[in-house]
Formats: C-alpha cells, sequence, structure tokens
C-alpha cells in the first residue's frame, strides 16, 4: 500500500469519527432540550384549563350517553305500545263479528232484544275508541273516500255507476293509526264501472268519431 492510499485511509477514518461526534453531541443537545420543555411548570392557569377542557369532554359524553338511553327508552316504549295496540284491535274486530252475525240471524231479527244487544255492542265500541283515542290510535276514513294504498287494502271491486271508480264503497275491516303511523291498512271494496256502463261508453265514442 503507497503512502498516498495510507493517507486517505487515515483522512476517511478522521472524518468518519468527525461525523460521529456531531450526531452524537446534536442527540446530546435534543435530550437536553427535552429535559429543559419537561422541567418548565405549567401555569396554575394552564393546568385550570386543562381541567375544564377535560371535565367539559366528560359532560358532553355523558349528555350524549343520556340522550341515547332516552332515545332507546322510548323506541322500546313505542314497540311496545305498537304491539299492544294490535293486540287490542282484535277486541274491536270481535265486537263489530258479533253484531254481523246478531243481524243477520232471521230468528232474533227486528226483535226487542236484538235491539237493546246492540246498542250495548254500540255503547263498548264506543267506549273502546275513546280508550284508543286517548292513546293517539285513531280509526282511519274510508267510506266514500278515494282508494289510498297507504292507508287502504283493496280485497274486491264492485260495480256501481254512481261511484268514480277507485272509491270506496265498502269497508271489510277498519284500520288504525298510532301516533301518525300505519298500525293496519283497511280492508276495503272499490267501486268500478260496470260491463253495461262501459259498452255504452265505447258505442257512445265510436258514434262520435264516425259523426
Amino acid at each position: 500500500m503507497t503512502k498516498e492510499e495510507n493517507q486517505n485511509l487515515k483522512d476517511d477514518a478522521s472524518k468518519k469519527k468527525l461525523d460521529e461526534n456531531v450526531n452524537t453531541n446534536e442527540e446530546v443537545q435534543n435530550l437536553e432540550n427535552e429535559k429543559k420543555e419537561e422541567q418548565i411548570e405549567k401555569s396554575p392557569e394552564e393546568k385550570l384549563f386543562e381541567i375544564e377542557d377535560k371535565l367539559t369532554r366528560t359532560l358532553a359524553e355523558m349528555e350524549n350517553q343520556r340522550r341515547r338511553f332516552e332515545k332507546e327508552k322510548e323506541e322500546a316504549f313505542e314497540y311496545g305500545g305498537f304491539a299492544f295496540a294490535k293486540e287490542a284491535l282484535s277486541l274491536i274486530d270481535n265486537l263489530e263479528r258479533s253484531k254481523q252475525i246478531l243481524e243477520n240471524d232471521e230468528t232474533i231479527k227486528n226483535s226487542e232484544a236484538l235491539k237493546k244487544t246492540l246498542e250495548h255492542l254500540r255503547i263498548i265500541n264506543q267506549d273502546l275508541i275513546s280508550i284508543f283515542s286517548k292513546n293517539n290510535i285513531n280509526p282511519i276514513e274510508s267510506l266514500n273516500k278515494k282508494l289510498d294504498p297507504n292507508y287502504h287494502q283493496a280485497m274486491m271491486e264492485i260495480e256501481d255507476d254512481k261511484k268514480e271508480p277507485g272509491t270506496i264503497v265498502q269497508e271489510i275491516q277498519k284500520g288504525f293509526t298510532i301516533g301518525g303511523r300505519l298500525l293496519r291498512p283497511s280492508l276495503v271494496g272499490v267501486s268500478k264501472k260496470s260491463q253495461n256502463k262501459d259498452l255504452k261508453d265505447k258505442e257512445n265514442s265510436e258514434k262520435t268519431e264516425q259523426k
């Protein structure tokens, strides 16, 4: 190895050692700065601000939890009320079926006993409707109304030329809402034009076109 090569190796070693010393000094300086920052004591105002900030966050989280709890409780109550209301509707259905059976019984038709019994059923029905109304359960108006798929379910079509097609002319089972929500739809029969009426309308239309 030549003198020149030896000198180059020495220079490289010296440079490497110098770089290592510089890095070490920088690390020492950084550590000292961190220690100084840690040693700086926070003022009472800063400490109070941190405590208040944590307290505010904690109270906000507690309020959010309370709201979630209230919402879940209301939803559970509404669901329970909804289920109970659907079950309670069977009372009105049974009363209505009993009324129809009595009215169709020829052996007691037009009798005083029938009139009294029907009056009792009417009063009981009104009482139930009143109780439902106080609990925000209301019957759906159907007869002579236009069919609304949101509240009515058409079960049959009935020929009736005096009514506009799609008008409710028969209520098979009364529907109800609870708090504005559909509890069950009304089962109804709707009007349609008779076949003779359709034929006449078609004939009149053809005669008009021929003229």
